[in-house]
Formats: C-alpha cells, structure tokens, sequence
C-alpha cells in the first residue's frame, strides 16, 4: 500500500507553518507551535489517533495566537484530505467517547467528501471564552477543529456531554478525534474501492 503521508506548508504575512503527516504512524510527535498548550493537544491528538506528526510554526503571537491557532488548523486539514488521496478502502466513519476526570466528550466523523462542523454544549453554562486554559479557550479549540474540518472535507460532530476544567474539557475533545480518525483512517480489507456508492469522495 503507498504510504498515506502529506506535506505541510503554508506562509503567509502571519505565519510560517511547516511539517509533515503520516496516518499510518505509531503517534510519534514533534509539535512546537509557539502555543504550549496546542502543542499539547496535538500530542494528545497524534498520540491516541496513531499518526505521526511534525510541526513547526512561527506566527504573530506578539498580536495574538488566533492567526497561528487558525493557520495550523487548515494546514493540518489539508494534510490529512491530501494524505488520504481517493479515500480507497478506508472504514470512511469512525467515532469515540473519551472522559478525562469531570470531562466527558463525543466525536463523530465521517470521511466522506463534505464538510460540516457540530458543536454541541450543554445550555447555561460560562461562554467558551471566558473558560480559558493556559490563555487558550474552548472557543479557540473549537476554531482550530472547524478550520481542521473545513480543509479536511470531513463531517466533524462534536459534544461536550459533561464539563470540567477547560484543559480536561479540551484534552477529552482532542484525544475522541485523534480516536475517531484512526478509526476512520483505517483501511478495511473487504472494501476495494471508494466507501460511497457514489463511486468517489
């Protein structure tokens, strides 16, 4: 089978993103964002999905981190929409359910040629920007993960089913789509061809 692996590169007046995917990996990882925290989310990411990841970027923190946050985020779809070429054989869907302490999220995919991005909340709760982690929201994760859908041309649902601190909210949401992924990205031996009766993704 030819390796499923993908370039990154992307320069812009903001920022300078550079690294490399590999879907068939073991988790290994060399992430420095300029963003501690979402080079930690990353690891989680790469690290239970089984992909091999290297990124490096340097963006206009002294602004703020959404440039860089942002950027990273449609790299890394791209990555992995170029990764995975015709989409032949793989399982197509995947999904997982991963708590981390008081946290508790759900992610859905489906690897199917179209994009959609879900976020789902329980009602009555702090505004995502005011629940900040190492000065990084859930609104700046879930920024990243529809910028990461959107390039990715993925369905991408996610639910937020009990809530504890941001970093543990955050961790559980990552380390469900690094899950899901794998088992989306993974190949099925009875599928020859493109999961859709389309005849292409």
């Amino acid at each position: 089978m030819k390796q499923r692996e993908a370039v990154i590169k992307r320069k812009t007046k903001e920022t300078d993103i550079s690294g490399k995917v590999f879907i068939d990996g073991g988790g290994k990882t060399d992430v420095k964002t300029g963003i501690g925290f979402l080079d930690h989310m990353l690891d989680l990411f790469a690290f239970h999905g089984l992909f091999d990841l290297t990124l490096k970027a340097k963006g206009d923190l002294n602004v703020d981190m959404h440039h860089t946050n942002e950027d990273i985020g449609i790299c890394l779809g791209k990555a992995f929409k170029d990764a995975l070429g015709d989409c032949k054989g793989i399982k197509r869907y995947g999904s997982a359910e991963v708590p981390m302490d008081q946290a508790r999220a759900k992610v859905v995919v489906d690897i199917g040629g179209r994009y959609a991005f879900v976020w789902k909340r329980q009602p009555g709760l702090m505004t995502e920007s005011a629940l900040v982690s190492e000065n990084y929201s859930l609104a700046d994760g879930k920024d990243f993960l529809d910028n990461f859908a959107k390039n990715a041309n993925m369905n991408l649902h996610i639910e937020i089913i009990s809530e504890g601190d941001t970093h543990h909210m955050l961790e559980a949401i990552f380390k469900a789509t690094g899950v899901a992924l794998d088992q989306a990205t993974q190949i099925d031996p009875r599928r020859k061809e493109v999961p859709s009766t389309k005849g292409v993704i």
